[in-house]
């Protein structure tokens, strides 16, 4: 019904935006040209935040100054009023204003002393230059972008081909700067990214096919925008709703496709906090009852035969609530409390034959592929697990292995929580 509930599962990424806009520009790496946030935070949720999450609305409300806090709630992702049949039903509504309003309400509920909802959308995009909207920009300590479609926010906020930042965004920007919190949940965390920001895709289609740069209404085409999102974040690619979507696959490819050697991959009501972004000093900090993948490419090895595409060589780390990466070091700290993990199962590993949760398999399960991962993780009877996709054509197996490097770390000592540098190959066959 509203944005906050989440998306369908296989949403097309549409609206009244052109079946396929390609991406003509140079690669935009060089958006790196743009100044740096080094003192500001973002929190970044993985979609499908619930309304009860004390932990992360508490932890933005902090960031933004605790009782004193004031968010600005930014829905520009939704679609407009104009494009909503329900727009006069506040029961049924989901559109910029009706949602604008009710993360407002819901940010004063877990304490912050006001929200407001900032008018944008793609029916007043002008107001993302006037000096009135600004004013209200400035007045606020922090900001939450909500979810939808992520390309809605760069027509909204951002000047065209020329991919320059609005008035509104330059002073999103600078707050950032000065130390405010940029928090946002789905398309709200994505337009955090960098270069070659995903704009849709599947996994199996994305490993069969290949990425291609631009934005289609096509929900099964991995996509992506060369000049990316706002570059809060670019440590690493950003993807979310991972584990209950099935994205690993589209994830891995993505990255092999466009040069990146890191992808933060985040799940549902989840947060990936950030401190100091964009900085030798950033560090990151996980919050929340799933997780957030960081898939590592640096020793990977990609390329297509006649028979597909293959990847040998990433590296799965699993993270979960309260541990901590080092986005300069590459190192993952385990949350105080979690200790290695010993295993004493001697169980196999279960048969996985859909690892990427596809849409065509009515009795297939979420977070399939960290399952296994965490399976193989938890038994002394074997280093390696095989999956495969659900669909052929080719179908593709993908094959876990605890070599070396690896640690699995937990926090009962019987189960497998934390997962550090599991080995992943994915081969077509």
């Amino acid at each position: 019904m509203r944005a906050h509930s989440g998306t369908a599962r296989r949403t097309v990424l549409a609206g009244s935006i052109a079946l396929a806009l390609l991406i003509t520009a140079p690669m935009a790496h060089a958006l790196s040209e743009r100044p740096q946030q080094p003192h500001g935070s973002l929190v970044l949720v993985g979609g499908g935040l619930k309304d009860d999450n004390k932990q992360v609305y508490g932890e933005i409300i902090k960031r933004a100054g605790g009782p004193a806090a004031r968010i600005g709630i930014i829905t520009a992702a939704s679609v407009p009023e104009s494009q909503d049949p329900h727009a006069g039903d506040p029961d049924l509504c989901s559109n910029s204003a009706c949602n604008g309003a009710y993360y407002a309400d819901l940010f004063k509920r877990h304490g912050a002393a006001d929200a407001q909802w900032i008018p944008l959308d793609i029916d007043h995009v002008a107001n993302a230059d006037s000096d009135a909207v600004v004013a209200q920009v400035n007045s606020m300590s922090g900001f939450f972008f909500g979810g939808g479609d992520q390309y809605r926010y760069l027509t909204t906020l951002l000047h065209g081909d020329r991919h320059t930042d609005s008035k509104v965004l330059a002073a999103i920007r600078a707050k950032l700067a000065h130390g405010a919190v940029v928090s946002g949940s789905s398309a709200g965390a994505q337009i955090a990214s960098g270069p070659d920001m995903v704009s849709g895709g599947e996994s199996y289609e994305g490993l069969r096919d290949g990425s291609a740069p631009g934005y289609y209404e096509d929900p099964a085409r991995l996509a992506y925008i060369p000049e990316g999102g706002f570059g809060f974040l670019r440590s690493g690619l950003i993807d979310t709703h991972t584990g209950a979507y099935g994205r690993e696959g589209r994830a891995l490819r993505l990255a092999a496709d466009t040069g990146h050697d890191r992808v933060y991959a985040l799940e549902e009501n989840t947060a990936l906090v950030v401190d100091a972004p964009g900085t030798n000093h950033e560090h990151l900090t996980v919050l929340g009852r799933n997780g957030v993948a960081v898939l590592d490419l640096r020793g990977a090895r990609a390329h297509t035969s006649a028979a597909g595409w293959t990847l040998h060589g990433a590296r799965y780390t699993y993270l979960t609530d309260h541990d901590r990466y080092d986005a300069r070091t590459w190192a993952p700290r385990p949350a105080p409390g979690k200790r290695p993990l010993n295993p004493t199962s001697t169980a196999p590993v279960p048969a996985n034959t859909d690892v990427f949760y596809s849409s065509a398999n009515p009795d297939g399960a979420p977070y399939s592929f960290r399952t296994t991962a965490r399976a193989l993780a938890s038994t002394r009877a074997q280093n390696t697990a095989n999956a495969t996709t659900f669909e052929s054509g080719p179908r593709f197996d993908v094959t876990f292995s605890k070599a070396g490097g690896f640690s699995g770390w937990t926090g009962d000592g019987a189960t497998a929580q934390t997962l550090i540098g599991m080995r992943i190959s994915i081969t077509p066959r």
